[in-house]
Order: structure tokens, then sequence, then C-alpha cells
């Protein structure tokens, strides 16, 4: 009996937990499982079942991190990792805050030469 108890607490040690997420703007799935230690990044996603649940995750495709920083399908997994699935950016940031700093010097909301907030006790007059 004692034999049998230590195989079970090898076997629970040599486990770890992750989480699965990914997510689009109407839905997200956060999966957590069990896998086995040495695990790779890509292993865990293929475990976690979440291919089967998107069909447009393609990981040939998208980017894939773990809490937040870009990892390789080929990184270990380690106890808690959080792998995330990212979708391919349909903008680019940076022109994004371009356009919206334009829009706010036309609109009066942001000084022309500077680009930053209007100085509310400047007068309009001015």
């Amino acid at each position: 009996m004692v034999d049998n108890m230590q195989i079970d607490d090898v076997s629970v040690k040599n486990k770890i937990q992750i989480e699965v997420v990914y997510g689009l703007p109407t839905r997200q799935e956060l999966i957590t499982l069990s896998v086995n230690e040495g695990t790779l990044l890509e292993q865990g996603i293929i475990e976690s079942g979440i291919l089967n649940v998107f069909d447009d995750i393609d990981l040939a495709i998208n980017k894939v991190g773990i809490w937040n920083r870009v990892a390789k399908l080929s990184d270990p997994l380690r106890d808690l990792d959080r792998i995330e699935i990212y979708r391919p950016m349909i903008a680019d940031p940076k022109e994004v805050r371009k356009r919206r700093a334009e829009k706010a010097k036309e609109e009066g909301r942001a000084d022309k030469v500077t680009g930053g907030r209007v100085d509310p006790r400047r007068s309009k007059a001015s």
C-alpha cells in the first residue's frame, strides 16, 4: 500500500497546471488543465483542445505568448503558465494614434503646434 502512495505522489509532482486563453470580440475561452512537466507550449495548446473550439486559430500564423510576453511554440511550460493565443492585428497602433491626434487638432481638442491638450486658461480669442 505504501508503494502505491509513493507512486501516486510522484505522478502528481510531475504534473503542472496551465491555462490556455483565446478571445474574439464576442467570445472568450479560458481552459485550465494539467500537463506533464516538460510539456512544450505547442503541446499544451493542442492538449487543451482549444484548436477544436476555434477554427480560426492557426499556429503557423497566430503569435503566442506566456503572461503577455511573446513566446515560441517550442518553449517549455512551467507551473501556472498562462498561454495566450494572439489574433493578428487589423490596424497599426501607431497609425491609429496618429489619426486620432490629427482629428483632435481639427476639432480643437488639441494644440495645433504641440499636439497636446489645449490649455483651458488660454482664451479662445488669443
